[in-house]
């Protein structure tokens, strides 16, 4: 059986022209701009960009996902504001702890580390893609109490959101196939581990928590208090019927589709994607 992992294959074109050139930042593994927040279990680390306005969390995608795929848009929105990039707990600089890797705990790392930096009664907004979205949900369903705005780029609620292809070429997410099917980006990825020697079982880990078929449920969606921008490539693995209905769980929501992108809008028109986000939240 073929891997496919429809929402997560297009973040496997991310990582080469992410990569930092001298003159660069190195988003993700940058000395001046990284820290830490200790979790129960784990060091959840993050990196800070910018000053003023309404801080945006950055959370970034699964498996082939990490902090240097936001490089543009950090870029851009941290010209005016505060830019938090989390990596979420196993990726990059952050530790894996003992818990069960679930978006329920990415949520809650992301949590505390958005308690850790800011005030009692403070509001971040949260810019979420893919699995960064999925946690973005549950973090703005479960903590409203700390989020503003929410800008939710191609996340499904569950696999139960892929087409009927994609879903019958889904197989096993094994380091092995990754690593015979995309060598240079796992390289790459874990010379960006603080302990790599822990990339197998991450990858392990990950492939039985996406194998969940619904990861939010809509009783969450429905709870969502804060504004929310869901966005996605026409041409996104995810079923456009299936961002249409999130949209429609939403209380206060809107609507951005980008003609002729695939998942990963921000590397396919990223001016237009920036625009559209810096427009909502501001």
């Amino acid at each position: 059986m073929q891997f496919c992992f429809w929402w997560l294959v297009a973040l496997a074109t991310v990582t080469p022209s992410a990569r930092a050139s001298p003159q660069q930042v190195p988003y993700g593994t940058n000395d001046q701009a990284g820290h830490y927040v200790q979790t129960p279990d784990a060091r959840i680390y993050y990196e800070r960009y910018g000053e003023g306005g309404t801080p945006v969390v950055f959370l970034h995608g699964g498996v082939y996902g990490y902090i240097d795929e936001f490089s543009a848009v950090i870029r851009d929105v941290s010209e005016k504001r505060l830019v938090i990039a989390i990596a979420t707990r196993g990726y990059g600089r952050s530790e894996r702890g003992t818990q069960p890797l679930s978006h329920r705990q990415f949520a809650e790392d992301a949590a505390l580390v958005i308690k850790a930096l800011f005030k009692p009664g403070d509001k971040v907004d949260v810019m979420g893609f893919s699995e960064g979205a999925i946690t973005g949900y549950i973090l703005a369903s479960s903590h409203p109490e700390l989020v503003r705005r929410l800008v939710a780029i191609g996340g499904p609620l569950g696999r139960y959101g892929a087409t009927v292809e994609n879903l019958e070429q889904d197989g096993d997410l094994t380091p092995e196939l990754m690593q015979q099917q995309v060598p240079d980006l796992v390289a790459h990825r874990k010379s960006q581990m603080t302990r790599p020697e822990q990339w197998p079982q991450l990858v392990r880990d990950l492939n039985t928590m996406y194998h969940q078929s619904v990861f939010v449920k809509q009783e969450e969606i429905r709870a969502i208090k804060a504004p929310t921008l869901v966005m996605a490539g026409d041409k996104d693995p995810t079923r456009m019927e299936h961002f249409v209905e999130i949209y429609k769980l939403l209380p206060e929501a809107q609507l951005a589709v980008v003609p002729g992108c695939g998942h990963v809008i921000f590397r396919c028109k990223p001016d237009l994607a920036i625009q559209i986000m810096s427009t909502f939240l501001q």
